[in-house]
């Protein structure tokens, strides 16, 4: 379990999964795990010596064109509802509301004051 207020996870968000895959697995030596997504497409998983590193998201479409490659990350917090209300509060906006993955954890996605896009996650091992 990550505790709170540490980095949980990283994925990257990319145009080309395949290219960024061959990428990392030649300069890293990552390999991957399919997952399919609900509404098509895949997510990989990347992998080093059998544990989970990373997560690569393959996004399509005109509104993304002109959006370069980037990673995510996902912060542990205790109560994500809690600490996105507070947040909120503070400045952040929310940028993909609340949602749960199940078996993975409840997760919301802000862009933070002065710009910066981060998730905030509490992992489901630590959900009661």
């Amino acid at each position: 379990m990550t505790p709170h207020g540490h980095f949980n996870w990283n994925e990257l968000v990319t145009r080309d999964a395949e290219r960024v895959k061959r990428f990392y697995a030649e300069q890293i030596g990552w390999s991957y795990e399919g997952n399919p997504l609900p509404g098509g497409g895949t997510y990989w998983t990347a992998t080093m010596n059998g544990t989970r590193v990373a997560g690569i998201y393959e996004v399509s479409g005109p509104e993304f064109e002109s959006m370069p490659d980037n990673w995510m990350p996902y912060l542990a917090v205790d109560d994500v509802d809690a600490r996105i209300e507070k947040a909120v509060a503070a400045g952040a906006k929310l940028a993909k509301p609340i949602f749960d993955i199940p078996h993975i954890g409840r997760l919301a996605i802000l862009m933070l004051p002065g710009g910066a896009a981060m998730g905030w996650i509490t992992p489901a091992s630590s959900q009661g």
